[in-house]
């Protein structure tokens, strides 16, 4: 069965806009998912990347327009300066991570319903209420807002080495079991040919 781990950040637009195409991918092909979210702001400073809000206004101007059009193509409710962004990452990361180690519910909609929460919404994922909300509705006991946060803590620490240690510097981030890697939601298709060779 193949392997991708999908090192993403839940303050990412471009994984909110991702939207269920690497679940629908690894359905295709009976691929496991394994969901690193990571703190996307050290990533930046460990491998040569500046947070968005650093950049050249070029840069960010142009990263606007892109965020726009991406989102009327795909028809996806969002806003471009969300009410609570930037926020605290940590608390819905330690959500996804807790829901992971307790199964029993769907781990690639609660990375959904948190994304959409933040891009769509204009809910702090920082809040308590609503990350239980999101835990909720992707069928998790909501408790798992309050338990683990140590292990989430360490796990949360551990993802981004492991990114810095697999080439990742950004997200959305797609890594296969063969080393190849896959940078941002437009390039889902890329993942989807490749598994398919991986088959052959």
């Amino acid at each position: 069965m193949a392997q991708i781990d999908y090192y993403f950040a839940t303050l990412s637009p471009y994984a909110y806009l991702a939207g269920d195409g690497l679940e629908e991918i690894a359905a295709k092909h009976g691929a496991t998912i394994n969901y690193k979210p990571m703190d996307i702001l050290s990533l930046f400073g460990r491998t040569g990347g500046i947070s968005p809000k650093d950049r050249h206004p070029s840069r960010i101007e142009y990263r606007a327009q892109d965020l726009m059009r991406r989102s009327a193509n795909l028809e996806m409710d969002f806003n471009l300066k969300p009410a609570h962004w930037p926020t605290n990452a940590a608390p819905s990361s330690y959500a996804i991570i807790a829901a992971s180690k307790a199964g029993g519910g769907d781990v690639g909609k609660l990375c959904r319903l948190i994304l959409r929460a933040c891009w769509a919404e204009e809910k702090d994922i920082a809040e308590d209420d609503v990350v239980r909300a999101c835990l909720q509705g992707a069928g998790f006991d909501p408790a798992l807002a309050d338990s683990g946060l140590l292990v989430g803590a360490d796990t949360y620490a551990a993802n981004l080495e492991a990114a810095v240690e697999n080439g990742v510097f950004g997200a959305p981030f797609y890594v296969t079991e063969d080393g190849q890697r896959f940078w941002g939601q437009d390039r889902l298709a890329d993942l989807d040919k490749h598994l398919e060779t991986l088959k052959a």
